[in-house]
Parts: structure tokens; sequence; C-alpha cells
């Protein structure tokens, strides 16, 4: 009777697991485990069914005999990895949507060599076991900005872009905003200069291009924003560039940052429509970043385009903490050292079967549009990280040469480097501009056919497969393999001695708060 009982119970636990996407969590959210997850008090409400994502799908396996070549435009957003957090943090699990594992992975900073020979930008890799599937291999790409004393940066011409109009009106929304633009006065130097425009139904300047010594000045302006009426961001995008032109500086740092839910819904207000006009914006020579907002009705997919379309990044904030980072502690994001960057790696198909990329289903490139430099592609900030992980099959039976000749080209490319030596197992090949440059530099990384245990392999390695893998799990991954919460709690917690602003700490909170919903023992409490 009493295993009966057992049984029972443990059927009940995980049929409410399984009913938690889009419940109410207003009764489930527990207190943190440690000081780096916020307090119940200071959580956002509850995330909402009608908040709008885009399904990107799932990077399949592709056979190197068939497509040997695989390119992709680097991705320096954390937007994601925060927004799932807030779910977690209420109890839910996200969207499988609203899960990009590239954004997941490149929240966190890496301990990555800085560059050398004058060059902006630097590769690092390495290859270790797969732990979720087994005779597979991990390849971890590494790209790490040049590192600039913040006194070294070039002097800085911001726009703030922000939306006031009625649905900003929330403590999650201007209220938090404002909060956060405050903490980012006190990074601003005499050098710099910042400007505020605001759009409801129509566009306005709050504050006019001032020098970063009025910090009074500035401070009263972002303090003075409240909201009211509709949301015309055309007409403030229109005005915000209109500006940050009137004050461009041609050696400096020239930066739209725009704020806001994304629920646009006067003038130009499709993703296509607003897409088209932050691509033609893009000529400028004005960098964009975009700051999401909130809860109900945040438009995610349509933010994250944006970014991607106007040479920048996409950051949600769900906190001051969040804030902090974003606005401080990362600095160096808003000075992009190495514009359009494009990564193409080639497969030595006698070595690998096939190949598939760990996220990044949206910065897919062609071939062709490697070389092309009119293809946009990532931007790369100072002293930032990026991460792109690749999940390889060995060959299990040798393949002939007579095989692999008949496939595409892959010792010899379109680029004019030297062939792949036949112990290769890939090429990664980078090109990148720099912010100012309209044709591209490239260089090259080659690596062996040589793989460590993961237990072995770097730190860098096992943290980002951490990272990735609860992206998999989150993301209900067809390739998660016998994958459990357990197992990325417990390589997370081998992976903590770099971890600058304990953003790692946190994450193992958060591992830990998503194995207590999806992965609950048999007597534990559902909290």
């Amino acid at each position: 009777m009493l295993l009966l009982i057992l049984l029972v119970f443990f059927t009940a636990c995980n049929q409410n697991g399984a009913s938690y996407r889009y419940h109410d969590a207003s009764t489930t959210t527990a207190a943190p485990a440690t000081e780096y997850l916020m307090e119940k008090s200071q959580v956002p409400p509850p995330p909402s069914a009608s908040e709008n994502y885009k399904d990107y799908g799932e990077n399949p396996f592709t056979n190197t005999l068939e497509q040997p070549v695989s390119t992709f435009a680097i991705d320096a957003d954390g937007a994601s990895y925060a927004n799932v957090r807030r779910f977690l943090q209420h109890g839910q699990m996200p969207p499988t949507a609203a899960v990009r594992i590239e954004e997941m992975v490149n929240y966190f900073p890496y301990d990555y060599p800085a560059p050398k020979d004058g060059r902006p930008i630097a590769l690092n890799g390495e290859i270790s076991d797969c732990p979720w599937a087994k005779g597979h291999k991990l390849l971890r790409l590494g790209v790490k900005g040049q590192q600039i004393a913040k006194e070294d940066l070039p002097a800085c011409n911001f726009v703030f872009l922000v939306d006031v109009s009625g649905s900003m009106d929330d403590p999650d929304k201007l209220e938090l905003l404002k909060e956060s633009f405050l903490l980012f006065t006190e990074t601003l130097r005499p050098q710099d200069k910042i400007a505020i425009v605001t759009y409801a139904g129509e566009a306005g300047v709050a504050l006019e291009s001032t020098s970063g010594k009025e910090v009074s000045k500035i401070r009263k302006a972002i303090k003075g924003l409240s909201t009211g009426g509709s949301t015309n961001g055309e007409g403030g995008i229109h005005l915000a560039y209109q500006i940050a032109q009137q004050n461009f500086l041609p050696k400096g740092n020239n930066r739209v940052l725009l704020a806001t839910d994304g629920d646009f819904n006067v003038g130009v207000s499709s993703e296509e429509e607003l897409v088209k006009l932050i691509e033609e914006k893009r000529k400028s020579g004005v960098f964009l970043t975009v700051l999401g907002v909130g809860t109900g009705n945040l438009q995610d997919a349509q933010m994250e385009q944006l970014a991607n379309n106007g040479n920048g990044t996409y950051e949600y904030i769900d906190n001051i903490q969040q804030a902090e980072k974003v606005f401080v502690q990362e600095f160096g994001k808003f000075f992009t050292v190495a514009k359009d960057v494009k990564i193409q790696l080639r497969f030595n198909p006698k070595l690998v079967q096939s190949y598939r990329l760990v996220g990044y289903e949206n910065r897919l490139l062609d071939r062709e549009e490697f070389y092309d430099d009119q293809k946009d592609a990532g931007e790369i900030g100072a002293d930032q990280t990026i991460t792109a992980l690749y999940e390889i099959q060995p060959v299990s039976n040798a393949r002939s040469w007579v095989e692999v000749a008949k496939s595409l080209t892959w010792l010899t490319g379109a680029e004019p480097d030297q062939p792949m030596n036949a112990d290769d197992a890939l090429r990664i090949n980078c090109r990148y501009k720099l912010p100012n440059a309209q044709e591209s530099s490239a260089f090259s990384l080659d690596l062996l056919a040589q793989s460590t245990d993961f237990e072995d392999a770097s730190e860098n390695m096992r943290f980002a497969t951490s990272v990735a893998a609860a992206g998999l799990l989150l993301k209900e991954s067809q390739n998660k393999g016998d994958l459990t919460w357990k197992q990325v709690v417990a390589w997370t917690e081998d992976a903590m001695d770099f971890d600058p602003g304990q953003w790692r700490k946190e994450f193992l909170e958060v591992a830990k708060e998503a194995k207590s919903q999806r992965e609950p023992g048999l007597f534990s409490e559902r909290r």
C-alpha cells in the first residue's frame, strides 16, 4: 500500500510539472537560495502568453560529404538568458521559442586570450568529448574583443530613444529604465555626449545633446520622463538618428540606445517594415543597442531583429542588477571594436562525418556571403567574448579519398589561403571590419583532430557546455540525448573559478530552480 501511495504522489508531481509553462505562478515563486538571485519582492510580474516570440527551430546535423562548410554571423546579444531567467524565477518553464542558446551562452564572459598582432579580435578553440551524446565531440570556438582601458575609449555620442507610450506605464518598464539610465550617467566622461529622444503619439526631444560633465542636467531630464499616448516608433527612430548624425563623431562612438517593450502601433509598425527602416539607418555609421523591458506584451522577436539588422545588440532588463551588468560592468559592449564579424568553418570530410551548430539558427549565412563585404553580420565590443559550440560526429568507418573528392572542395576554398593539412579536423576562418571600414580583413585558425575527455577540458569549455545543455533542455531539443538538470548543476559547480560579476553563481541557482521544477526528488517539495 505504501508503495502505491508513493507512486501516485510521484505521478502527481510530474503532472504538475508539465503544466508550468503558462499558469499563474504568483503563488509558486520562491525566495532565491543566494543573494545573487532577486528577493521575491524584486521579481517582476509573471510572464504572459501574449508575449511575442519567434521559433527558428534547430540546426540539423549536416553531412560533410554534402556540405563541408558552415558559415554564420556572430551574435553578441544576451537578452534570451535574462528573459529565460525571469520565467524560471516565477516557477515557469519558458516558451521554447524564447530560448536562443547562443544568447544564453554569450550572456556570460569567458577567460579568453586577448588579441595580438594588432588585430581587434582573437580566435581560440578546443575539442572535447560531448557529454550528452556518446561518441560525439564538441567544438568550442571563442572570440575575444580588444581590451581598452576606459580612459582610452573613444568619445561617445549617445542618443537614448525611450518609449514613453501608455504601455510603458509599469514599474518594470519606464521606471526601471529611469533607474537604469541614472546608473549609466555614472559611467559618462566629460568628452561624452548624450541626448534623450522620447516617442509616444509623437516624437520629441527630452534632452538636447549634452556633455557628460553636466550630470545634474542629464539626471534631471531622466527623472522627468513620464508615459502617455500611443507608440510611434517610426517617428522616434527618425528623430534619434537625425540627432545622432547632427552630433556625429568621425573617430568616436556613435550609438542609439532604443529602450522599449517593442509594442509599436503607429506609423511603420510591422517587423519587416521596421527592419527595413533600421537597415537604411545603419548606413549612417550609427550603431544600435536595443533594450527590452517589461512583461505581458514583450515583443521579443521584433526587438531581436532590429538589433541584428542595426549593427547592434539586444539586451533584456528585468531588474536593477541586470541594468548594472549592462550599463556598468559591461560598459565596453557599447564600443564596437569589430563589425560584420563572420565565421566560416571548413570541416575535413575524411575525419568528420557530420556536424551541427548549437544555436545561431537565425544568424546563418550562405557560403558566398562570407566574402561579401556588403552582407551585414555581428558586432563585438571592447573586452567582450563570443562563444559558439558545434556538436561533431566523427567518421566511424574510414572514408576513401574517392568519396571525399566527390564532395564539395574543402582543401582549397574561394578565400586566398593555404590548403588545410590532411590531419586537421577543421579550419576556422574569420572576416571582420574595423568600426569605420568598408572592406573586411581575414585570418584563420586550424585545429588538429585531437580531443580531451570532457572532465579534462578547459573551464571555458565546461561552463559554456553547461549553459548550452540548459538551453537544450529548455528548448526540449531532439538533440539533448540523455541530458538531465542534475548534470547541468554538477557541471556548473565544477566550472566556477572565473566568475566576474558572480553571474555564474547566479546561473547555478537558476539551474537548481529548473531542476527542482523538472526533476524533483521523491520526497522534495515543489517550490
